[in-house]
């Protein structure tokens, strides 16, 4: 399937004022002789008519031409920029499917060309799918950090000092009588693979605050029946989300909202109201509530300043921010509580708006972007980290043993990237130690 043409829109669907048409594969410059009967100069844009095998005029528009292996996919590679209409991009379609060899691209298979032909690794096609997702500021960079390589080398940093160490341990266990082979190899390395050691567990404990930026900080609304969670929800949200009665267990389900907040994506959940319930549906909109309790980064507690009640049983262990309701129905304030608001007159909500994003803030301030930002990432980081704690502790076993731990750390980084490391261990030590000069 390698073998094959692929074609397909790269741009939003129809219809536009303009649409492009990438191409990419061996028949990609026979393809321009077809439609635009020559294979204009690499990455010049020409203004060329498209037209079919009868040379019939489907449209015309801007063609470049990138010529292997300069490209996004490391293959000949054109794009056709046209109108965006439903029938030119019929018309054109129609044209490229006829061709053999030629068909319609699969998902993300551009990417996997690019990937397959080492013009990106995976963390850079995952960052570049995150940047094409990215709805808030915060998303934005994260994923040009994670598209533009910035996290990739700091894996092959990593993997290349645990080639190293291994290279220089092999060296003094094959090459022993040599003069180019420093003395005390052991030591010099175990003592780099406990600072790398570090290097890695504190990337690895920014990884949680990666997936966040990434997937969303949840904000849990919590509290008793009748406190107001369901008209926040709509007031923060500012659509009518939730149904919002002065019947009490009116919320069944978690209902969830997302908002761009400073730049961060917030998930906002509302919650059903925690009590001892004896309905059964009841029953189970709590069980949920708890559960998202469980999973929240920030617990908006509410209570209603006219009629205050807490839950007995809510776990305020957790990062809460106690806010007062209603308070439009109160003659005074009160310091019991974070925050007052009034979602029939708006008081308080730019104020909690402000508050959540400091939150936030706060837990990402100063933070690098070059971190983990999916579960795939941290379980091998957690696993080369597992392979160096038994290299370095386990002191008393044999030499190659814990050269074999080492092997397996840089392993471990190598799936991040899709880079698995290729033994090479001979080219190190003939290039730094001229071993047989």
């Amino acid at each position: 399937m390698l073998n094959d043409t692929i074609f397909a829109l790269s741009s939003g669907g129809p219809p536009s004022g303009v649409s492009v048409i990438r191409i990419s594969g061996p028949a990609t410059k026979d393809i321009l002789v077809q439609l635009v009967a020559s294979v204009p100069a690499g990455r010049v844009a020409s203004y060329r008519t498209i037209r079919t095998r009868n040379h019939q005029p489907i449209d015309s528009g801007l063609v470049l031409f990138f010529p292997a292996p300069n490209s996004f996919t490391g293959e000949d590679v054109a794009e056709l920029q046209v109108h965006g209409s439903k029938a030119v991009l019929a018309a054109l379609f129609h044209e490229l499917g006829d061709i053999p060899g030629v068909r319609m691209a699969r998902e993300g298979e551009f990417s996997r060309r690019a990937f397959e032909n080492g013009k990106l690794d995976l963390v850079e096609v995952e960052g570049l799918a995150d940047l094409i997702g990215a709805e808030t500021e915060m998303q934005r960079r994260l994923a040009v950090e994670q598209s533009a390589g910035g996290v990739s080398a700091i894996y092959d940093s990593w993997a290349k000092q645990l080639t190293r160490a291994r290279a220089l341990i092999e060296a003094e266990l094959d090459f022993p009588d040599e003069d180019d082979v420093p003395g005390s190899v052991s030591d010099m390395v175990w003592a780099d693979m406990v600072r790398l050691r570090g290097e890695i567990e504190l990337h690895l404990e920014a990884g949680s605050a990666g997936e966040i930026i990434r997937d969303g900080f949840k904000v849990v609304i919590a509290g008793a029946p009748n406190a107001g969670k369901s008209s926040l929800l709509n007031a923060l949200a500012r659509r009518d989300v939730a149904i919002v009665t002065e019947i009490a267990g009116t919320t069944r389900d978690v209902l969830q909202v997302d908002l761009d907040i400073d730049g961060y994506l917030v998930k906002l959940y509302d919650t059903a109201g925690l009590r001892d319930a004896d309905d059964r549906v009841e029953m189970e909109g709590v069980r949920r509530a708890r559960v998202a309790l469980r999973d929240a980064d920030l617990v908006l507690l509410l209570i209603d300043s006219s009629n205050p009640v807490i839950p007995g049983d809510l776990d305020q262990a957790s990062l809460h921010v106690t806010v007062g309701t209603k308070k439009d129905l109160v003659a005074t304030g009160s310091d019991r509580y974070d925050l007052q608001i009034s979602t029939a007159t708006g008081d308080g909500l730019a104020e909690l708006r402000q508050l959540i994003g400091r939150i936030v803030a706060e837990r990402f301030g100063g933070l690098s972007l070059a971190i983990p930002s999916r579960q795939r990432h941290r379980d091998s980081l957690t696993k080369c980290l597992a392979a160096l704690d038994v290299a370095i502790l386990e002191t008393g076993a044999n030499l190659e043993l814990r050269t074999e731990q080492l092997r397996l750390a840089a392993e471990y980084l190598g799936r991040i990237t899709g880079r698995v490391d290729v033994e090479r261990l001979l080219d190190v030590i003939f290039s730094e130690f001229c071993i047989g000069k």
